[in-house]
């Protein structure tokens, strides 16, 4: 099962990946955890410079946009293929 943080102070743009990343989960119908990362320390963490950030098995994968549906699918599927 996969890991999925979404980084974020629970903004718009926070709040848009991470229903774009649900739908992409179940699209793929994959087992995944989503957390909501809201935390500015640990935020920091994972050393993005801007919100919102995609953490999959807690490599950063993109930070400071929202990608595509498609873009979050080849994510995930990268991931399981490791």
């Amino acid at each position: 099962m996969l890991t999925i943080k979404v980084l974020g102070s629970g903004c718009a743009n926070c709040k848009k990946l991470e229903s774009v990343t649900r739908q992409a989960i179940a699209k793929l119908g994959i087992e995944a955890e989503v957390i909501k990362v809201t935390e500015y320390p640990d935020i920091m963490k994972y050393k993005i410079m801007s919100t919102p950030g995609l953490v999959v098995d807690e490599k950063v994968v993109s930070s400071g946009r929202i990608p595509s549906e498609a873009e979050i699918t080849t994510f995930l599927t990268s991931a399981l293929a490791v």
